[in-house]
């Protein structure tokens, strides 16, 4: 057994050989154990009695960080086990080592990406779950803040990665912030010769049925005897009266879909109620 355990295979011995796979494995396996410890105390830090107790974002952001600090400190503990690799190993084990490695290893780009990550989650312009507009372009609901991106997944559940330095510098607008309640625009062109106080009634009147039209209303509005539905006509165009109906619902989903609702049913009820929305057209005469 001796002579076995002497033997030398590319010039290690096969005493070393197995050390260094049995240490290795230990390794491994302990930094599998302390990740999985990880995530499992911060679930049920958040998770009590199945209730949300801690703020999901700053949860998974700084999970990762925790889980990526371990894999770090791994890494060099294997370096270790590497002959005239412990210098490496203790460099990166020592704090300034683990700043040079990240400046070393990261771009400028990147490290304003944690930075900007680190912004979002304590800053909190938006969280997980909240669906918002980016710079008027992007709009979406926020799945992930990982440390260089956000994740965005919009109506077409296409993933959208946005750098987190550049949404820094966004516009944004979160639905999700504060106040869910969103007011839809739904506005209809009639004809000159239409009756402006008939078109109004029809358009409150089907607005009035859909059920996910809320009452926006303070108790002033309501004492003051402000309607549910406020409509006003917003421009006198070269062929249409266009008139504007004020249409609130709960979110902003909500809200697209009542509006899309809306305007097919107002369209039906105008053809039924003989009111006409005018449209271009063109006569051409022949000689």
């Amino acid at each position: 057994m001796q002579e076995i355990l002497n033997m030398e295979i590319f010039g290690l011995s096969v005493r070393w050989l197995i050390t260094f796979a049995v240490k290795g494995c230990v390794i491994y396996l302990f930094v599998r154990l302390l990740t999985g410890i990880t995530k499992y105390l911060f679930y049920r830090s958040m998770h009590k009695q199945g209730k949300i107790v801690l703020d999901e974002t700053k949860v998974s952001f700084m999970r990762r960080i925790i889980v990526t600090a371990i894999y770090i400190i791994g890494i060099a503990a294997f370096l270790s086990l590497i002959p005239g690799m412990e210098k490496v190993s203790n460099s990166i084990l020592a704090s300034a080592g683990i700043m040079a490695a990240a400046v070393g290893l990261a771009s400028q780009d990147a490290l304003s990406n944690v930075i900007g990550g680190l912004f979002i989650i304590f800053s909190q312009p938006f969280k997980l779950g909240d669906f918002i507009e980016v710079d008027s372009t992007i709009k979406g609901t926020v799945m992930e803040i990982t440390l260089r991106h956000t994740v965005i997944r919009d109506a077409e559940n296409r993933m959208i990665l946005i750098p987190n330095n550049k949404i820094n510098s966004s516009t944004i607008i979160n639905s999700s912030y504060g106040d869910t309640s969103t007011c839809s625009f739904v506005e209809v062109g009639v004809s000159y010769t239409a009756d402006l106080n008939r078109a109004i009634d029809v358009m409150r009147d089907e607005i009035m049925k859909h059920p996910l039209l809320i009452d926006h209303r303070t108790e002033q509005d309501k004492e003051n005897g402000v309607p549910q539905v406020v409509i006003r006509v917003t421009n006198l165009g070269d062929s249409a009266i266009t008139m504007r109906a004020w249409a609130w619902a709960s979110s902003a989903g909500n809200a697209f879909a009542m509006k899309c609702d809306l305007l097919k049913a107002i369209k039906e009820r105008f053809d039924a109620e003989n009111i006409e929305i005018p449209y271009p057209y063109l006569n051409v005469v022949q000689a």
